[in-house]
């Protein structure tokens, strides 16, 4: 199980260095596909299979198939350039995180997961309405005011694309 989670979290770390370092949209967006999958593998390790579903669904499916409709729309394939490949900028933030990496790995190794006070509580909702009723109440009942805010915002993200769309035809 151990060997499983340090399979995916370096699946996911590299595919997450591989969307930043790609030269291509194409292939950083094939790179995050795989952060994404790993992730999903994250969610099937803790047992919460429906997240993982709807991560490879939703996420590594629609949302992946719509970047990459945008990016093929808007032809960034052979004008992309970024001016933070390579050279100093590079090095300087791999050594930051290769730093704080190396000062939170005795704090982290030495650490027991223990259960917390909200652990009961989720047991019991899991128990009592199954996981997708676990995930939905609370969404549909506390945080629905975020919930609709990002319907809203996702919204927006459609009419802003039909607006670039119908300017480049």
């Amino acid at each position: 199980m151990t060997f499983l989670f340090y399979l995916f979290a370096g699946l996911a770390i590299g595919g997450a260095i591989g969307v930043v370092m790609a030269k291509n949209p194409v292939g950083s967006l094939l790179f995050m596909v795989t952060t994404l999958a790993a992730m999903a593998g994250t969610f099937v390790l803790l047992e919460a299979h429906f997240l993982a579903a709807i991560q490879i669904i939703v996420y590594a499916g629609a949302i992946m198939v719509l970047f990459l409709f945008v990016i093929m729309l808007l032809n960034l394939g052979h004008e992309y350039k970024a001016d933070l490949r390579g050279g100093a900028f590079s090095v300087l933030s791999f050594g930051l995180i290769g730093a704080i990496a190396g000062l939170l790995a005795p704090e982290i190794s030495g650490a027991e997961a223990a259960p917390g006070p909200g652990a009961v509580a989720i047991d019991a909702a899991i128990a009592e309405h199954g996981a997708v009723g676990a995930i939905a109440e609370p969404l549909y009942t506390t945080y629905v005011v975020p919930f609709e805010i990002t319907g809203i915002l996702l919204l927006v993200a459609i009419v802003g694309a039909i607006v670039l769309a119908k300017r480049e035809v």
